[in-house]
């Protein structure tokens, strides 16, 4: 090879510009949801959720794929339906049932796979929401919400409140449409635990199809998820009876295969928001209880009974990984179905409690769909959703360290792109919300309102710490925030920013923070604390406590935590608002928040705007209409990961002392 030309082809190849990951490209990565597995375990409904940019406005579109279990193949769909949600097979396999607003509202529709036209089902005016096929597949019921009330005139505070009820509709034959008929009685909310902890299904059928389990709750506030309860209805005459009904909060109910026990979600009685519940098995005979063993984190969901009626699969997070787990039905010790390096989430069983289907990822692998026997764990990819380009990502790996009272935290960390060990780079902290949530190894490329792939292309350090208070680590971690927000958890945070500093990768004079929710809280409350971050970004965080609790759907949630109302320990709930200590604050601080958040409502985030600007603190808050206590829709999605990223090379990367 002529020398010249070499030296031409290493002088382009040292020029050309290193590709890096960006915001726009997160929208290439489809989002997975449910993987509903066959009876028999050969097929495979996977949910698959696709931007659409050029709608007004922008949305979320979901398809439901079907491919072959193990087909390696044949990776091609064989039937698709656009737009579909929440596949679900009836117990013959010969159905597949599935949600679908195709004809201007949401309904729930069935398709065969034999390419013949889908059948409506219902003709509903409400929101439709969780359904299950009968045993015996000739009927179906679902929770059905009332639709939204007119705003146009004066209304009552906590009248005409939107309740969800469950319904029964006959979809034998090849006819559709047959007329819903209410179950359950007027004034009970079927999913008494969608306020904020508990989960696990809304109801579960008896195997002969005769009777109904569902959890209920007094009315939709969100703070009655608390007094939850566990009834069972007669499907033929409608007549409910309790079935399980403490002081404790009671859910998710699920039917054992042979009919003899109903596995119930019980929480601590009373019920507070920083969650603990065990399984137990409940006769619907003579409501005889007995407790299984109780998992890592007590903290589980249930996912639903083994074939044999042996055990309960119950799903939890364990450090930062989520995995599934079988509690045996005699009472025997938790056993771990996945390994401790595999990211479980999604998980849901077949109709013959055979197989599970769900989304694997990791922080360099987007997600997919995969299938596993229960009996023996062997998970196999159903399909490659995925193409993304060839992009190298920032190495991520969790790392632990011991915070100011000698606990032990754990975090995720990810590098720059090309790091070299021991140059110190700038350092972004993220924290979570909750507070008894966690970081877990998911996909750092994908849409979320901080773009980890992209900080880490454009060089800075990611750290994701785990702080007291989160949720993998046992209940005595879990409870260790209470009556301590902004204490204990921000401390664990700046050690994990130390540790850093002191291992060679952090710059300490190059610092930025920034949380949603409760993580939005902590920000606020960070810089009120400190000065050594030289940028931040609050996302619809609480910054009043006193005031949040009289405007929140859920104002319970902070007394929870704090052992009582606002009027019984008023200085520990002034001392923790950042609005009240906002004269400390001289750090640039980006708001964002969805105009029509219920549950962190958009007066917290004016609140500190407007007490930063009177300060003459850099502030700068965006708002998002139509969105609720997440952004939602893709454009406006993109426009707070961009400004995200812009606001922190601004302030953070780019900033000269």
């Amino acid at each position: 090879m002529p020398t010249a030309f070499l030296v031409l082809l290493l002088t382009a190849s040292v020029q050309a510009p290193v590709p890096r990951w960006t915001p726009e490209l997160a929208f290439s990565v489809k989002r997975v949801g449910s993987v509903a597995v066959s009876p028999d375990g050969r097929w495979a409904a996977v949910e698959v959720s696709e931007p659409i940019m050029e709608a007004e406005p922008s949305e979320w579109r979901t398809s439901v794929y079907v491919y072959a279990v193990g087909d390696a193949g044949q990776r091609t769909a064989r039937r698709v339906e656009t737009p579909a949600s929440s596949p679900a097979w009836s117990p013959d396999g010969r159905w597949l049932g599935f949600a679908s607003n195709r004809s201007g509202k949401r309904d729930l529709w069935r398709v065969a796979l034999d390419g013949s036209p889908a059948q409506r089902l219902t003709d509903v005016t409400g929101e439709v929401g969780e359904f299950r096929w009968s045993p015996d597949g000739r009927r179906m019921a679902f929770v059905l919400t009332d639709p939204p009330v007119s705003a146009r005139d004066a209304r009552v505070v906590g009248d005409a409140q939107r309740f969800a009820r469950l319904y029964l509709v006959d979809v034998a034959g090849d006819a559709a449409r047959a007329a819903a008929r209410l179950l359950t009685p007027q004034d009970v909310q079927v999913g008494g635990h969608v306020g904020a902890g508990m989960s696990g299904p809304a109801f579960d059928w008896s195997p002969d199809g005769a009777a109904i389990a569902f959890s209920h709750s007094p009315s939709p506030s969100g703070d009655d998820w608390v007094r939850a309860d566990v009834s069972v209805v007669d499907v033929a005459t409608g007549r409910t009876r309790p079935l399980v009904a403490t002081s404790a909060a009671e859910g998710g109910p699920a039917w054992s295969p042979d009919g003899r026990s109903i596995a119930v979600t019980v929480s601590d009685a009373p019920a507070t928001y920083a969650l603990t519940f065990r399984v137990v098995l409940v006769s619907p005979v003579d409501g005889a209880v007995r407790s299984l063993a109780e998992s890592f984190d007590r903290r589980p969901a249930v996912v639903g009974w083994t074939g044999d009626a042996r055990a309960v699969v119950i799903s939890e997070a364990r450090g930062t990984v989520s995995r599934l787990s079988a509690l045996p039905s005699d009472g025997g010790a938790a056993v771990d179905l996945s390994p401790d390096t595999l990211m479980v989430s999604a998980p849901a069983l077949n109709g013959t409690g055979t197989y599970v289907g769900f989304v694997s990822e990791a922080p360099d692998r987007a997600p997919e769909p995969y299938v596993s026997r229960l009996a023996r764990f062997a998970p196999t990819r159903v399909a490659e959703l995925q193409s993304l380009p060839a992009i190298p990502f920032g190495r991520t790996e969790p790392i632990r360290w011991r915070s100011f009272d000698g606990r032990e935290i754990e975090g995720l960390v990810t590098y720059p792109e090309g790091y070299r060990p021991g140059a110190p780079v700038p350092l972004l902290t993220i924290l979570h919300g909750g507070p008894p949530s966690s970081f877990t190894r998911t996909f750092i490329g994908g849409v979320g309102s901080y773009p980890i792939a992209a900080f880490a292309s454009a060089g800075f350090a990611v750290l994701r710490p785990n702080v007291r208070g989160s949720s993998g680590y046992g209940r005595e971690f879990r409870y260790a925030n209470v009556r301590d927000w902004g204490g204990g958890d921000f401390r664990d945070a700046m050690a994990g920013i130390d540790a850093l500093v002191e291992r060679g990768v952090a710059d300490r004079d190059r610092l930025g923070v920034m949380g949603w929710s409760y993580g939005g809280y902590l920000t606020a409350f960070a810089i009120t604390q400190t000065t050594r971050f030289r940028a931040a970004s609050v996302g619809a965080g609480i910054t009043n406590l006193v005031s949040y609790a009289g405007v929140a759907d859920i104002p319970g949630f902070i007394g929870s935590y704090f052992g009582g109302e606002f009027w019984d320990a008023p200085e520990l709930w002034q001392a923790r608002s950042a609005v009240l200590r906002v004269k400390a604050v001289t750090t640039p601080t980006l708001i964002q928040h969805g105009e029509n958040d219920l549950r962190v409502p958009i007066s917290q985030g004016y609140e500190l705007y407007t007490a930063l600007k009177r300060r003459q603190v850099p502030v700068t808050m965006v708002v998002y209409p139509r969105q609720g206590h997440g952004v939602g829709e893709p454009k406006l999605q993109l426009d707070v990961m961009r400004r995200n990223l812009e606001w922190f090379r601004r302030w953070v990367l780019d900033a000269r002392d």
